[in-house]
């Protein structure tokens, strides 16, 4: 956690699905928090991932979060049990309502199952408690129609690593990044070219990480960036039902992780000059 505060990144998430939420037990969700906390509390956000299928258990687990000392919830829709867009806002307007955490909405459908469309943000927009989402479809569309609704009380982050940048360009406020884990300096520059409305240089950046975004959707996250992050030294392994990568990408993540390591070392040349 200390490499990507020394690298620029402004915030981090414990128990997001590239931090295999699903797979932690209570103890082990609650020391990573509490390590989190205790590391970088009062220098960068500390955003803990909460969401449940049911809301009652989603409140309790937010309840935990903020006794634990996170600064915000990171509230995923419902998986699985496929909720209408009416029970979406009952469910996070009783998350926010309980006034445990500020909540950040995350929608991902690909694999929740159920999406948070703009129209239901936006009546979610208005609650004083919510106070940004993190959406993580494609869709130039998608993304418009939700920078509409950014104000000083709600931000808008990306969750797509590959639209990140166009979303940025377009005005939204960041993003909640997979790639950032093993590159966390090239996103902290990526972001302040994309603010600070340097097109140019930023597209020329992100098109460095192409390679790097088409390898870690290889397999489904977080297989392929757990496979660069073992070669890097850090962290071992992943929780069944994930497997390690196939043998067959071995060769490709060995690139992958020379030219991580190439453009991370440039990147923080960089923001060091």
């Amino acid at each position: 956690m200390q490499s990507q505060y020394a690298a620029g990144t402004q915030g981090v998430v414990v128990a997001g699905s590239t931090g295999e939420a699903a797979a932690l037990f209570d103890v082990e969700l609650d020391a990573l928090l509490r390590i989190a906390v205790e590391e970088l509390g009062g220098k960068v956000p500390v955003l803990a991932g909460t969401g449940q299928s049911n809301t009652a258990k989603t409140i309790a687990q937010t309840r935990r979060a903020a006794a634990l000392g996170a600064d915000a919830a990171l509230v995923v829709t419902p998986p699985y049990v496929r909720p209408t867009q009416a029970g979406m806002v009952a469910h996070f307007r009783a998350i926010a309502d309980d006034d445990a955490l500020p909540v950040v909405l995350y929608n991902v459908p690909g694999r929740t199952g159920c999406d948070l469309l703009p129209d239901t943000v936006a009546e979610l927009a208005t609650h004083e408690r919510i106070v940004a989402i993190k959406e993580a479809r494609s869709e130039p569309e998608r993304m418009q129609a939700l920078l509409g609704l950014r104000s000083e009380g709600f931000a808008i982050l990306s969750g797509d690593d590959p639209t990140a940048l166009r979303a940025m360009l377009a005005g939204a406020d960041g993003i909640i990044s997979v790639a950032s884990n093993i590159v966390p300096g090239t996103f902290r520059l990526l972001c302040d070219l994309a603010r600070s409305g340097n097109a140019e240089d930023a597209q020329d950046l992100d098109q460095r990480l192409r390679a790097i975004y088409d390898f870690l959707g290889i397999e489904p996250n977080p297989i392929p960036l757990k496979a660069v992050m073992a070669r890097c030294g850090l962290g071992t392994g992943l929780r069944l039902p994930l497997t390690s990568l196939s043998e067959g990408h071995a060769e490709l993540a060995a690139r992958i992780t020379s030219a991580v390591a190439a453009i991370e070392q440039s990147s923080r040349d960089t923001l060091a000059a």
